[in-house]
């Protein structure tokens, strides 16, 4: 059988005030056409459909849309919860789901059977996906007593409980080997240790204990479909594991990540195949630094921009840089201009006054423009007066 793998669309972004609404369009039409392509039979979409648990209406549309989209391609669709959506409110969307024929698992319910999908492929492949949205660990240990699991006591690891999860959840993969079985896969949103971050997830949920070892995932299953991280990777494990990446750069920290979908390959006796597929329809991201002299010689009209500026700080920079650049989305003074504020002329805050702050923090940042002390002076009076 053949599977698109996809995670984190984190429709509904907004990248430094900039609306990425119209770039989402063209990259989910853009998946739609690969799986025309390649004709998958299943499409797992492993999490983050939004980037916010409150998306707009905008973006609830854009979403309902791809997915019924996918399912028209005449491919089984799969998808999860992940830590950016609301769990509760994508199975709000269930009735819905269910009637256009998408499999949507927005949480983890008491009936364990919700989390186990099953189908047969056209050429009678018979497969199971086990379903694992993201879990926080305010319920893990909750999520794990439904399942009257032993040992479930407060101290355990946010590990440990998935771990015990994916076992419960997996009973049923040990019924299948060989020619003539069923392909085993797991589709989950989680963090795994080792793995390399893309550079825009939530730092919340990725570290800080959110991590759990590739040997959580049993060995007899043919593919995990992981979410969570933005960069499209392989992961060592005790079977064949990987995490798509985001169709799009969320943010300046992935601009160096190849945006794609991956294309697997299975069957109940052969390992899984995974290719990556470029999807290339949305801006690319790019820093570039510079004085104002070098900045106007940049040539990027197809890119959103982060700009180091090498220049002194001053009021009108901002202002200055975006006349050059009109997408520049995020403008500051190169950190190499900056003076090392770890020495001896740190200011102290105990005794001093607000002025003497704000007089401390221009000198930290080398701001020597005329008048600035003096409109704080202003403002200060007039808040201490109010």
């Amino acid at each position: 059988m053949r599977i698109l793998h996809t995670s984190d669309w984190h429709v509904g972004k907004v990248l430094k005030g900039r609306n990425r609404h119209d770039e989402h369009i063209k990259v989910l039409a853009q998946v739609v056409e690969i799986a025309r392509a390649e004709r998958p039979d299943l499409v797992i979409v492993a999490g983050d459909l939004y980037d916010t648990a409150a998306p707009t209406a905008e973006a609830t549309r854009l979403v309902t849309r791809a997915l019924s989209a996918l399912r028209q391609t005449g491919a089984r669709v799969v998808a999860i919860g992940g830590n950016h959506d609301n769990g509760a409110a994508l199975d709000a969307l269930r009735p819905w789901a269910d009637a256009a024929g998408i499999e949507l698992r927005g949480s983890f319910k008491e009936n364990l059977n919700d989390l186990l999908v099953e189908g047969t492929t056209e050429e009678g492949e018979r497969w199971r996906l086990v379903c694992l949205p993201f879990l926080s660990q305010r319920y893990a240990i909750r999520a794990a007593e439904m399942y009257d699991l032993t040992a479930a006591e407060a101290n355990q690891t946010y590990a440990d409980l998935v771990a015990r999860l994916v076992a419960k959840l997996s009973e049923s993969f040990s019924e299948s080997s060989g020619e003539g079985g069923v392909i085993n896969l797991v589709t989950a949103h989680l963090t795994i240790v080792g793995a390399t971050t893309g550079g825009g997830e939530r730092e919340a949920h990725t570290i800080m204990g959110y991590a759990v070892p590739a040997t959580v995932f049993p060995q007899n299953a043919h593919y995990v479909a992981l979410g969570h991280l933005h960069r499209s990777q392989q992961v060592i494990s005790p079977c064949p594991t990987r995490y798509s990446g985001s169709p799009l750069a969320v943010d300046f920290g992935e601009e160096e990540n190849v945006s794609s979908v991956a294309i697997v390959d299975v069957a109940a006796d052969r390992a899984a195949k995974v290719r990556d597929v470029p999807v290339t329809s949305a801006l690319t991201l790019r820093t570039v630094r510079g004085s104002l002299e070098q900045l106007a010689t940049v040539n990027l009209p197809d890119a959103l921009l982060r700009v180091l500026v090498r220049e002194a700080p001053r009021p009108g920079l901002r202002e200055d840089v975006q006349e050059l650049l009109p997408n520049a989305l995020e403008v500051r003074i190169d950190p190499d201009m900056l003076p090392d504020k770890t020495g001896a002329g740190s200011a102290q805050r105990a005794g001093r006054s607000p002025r003497e702050l704000f007089g401390d923090y221009l000198d930290s940042r080398g701001n020597a423009e005329e008048g600035v002390r003096e409109l704080f002076d202003e403002l200060y009076d007039e808040v201490s007066s109010n």
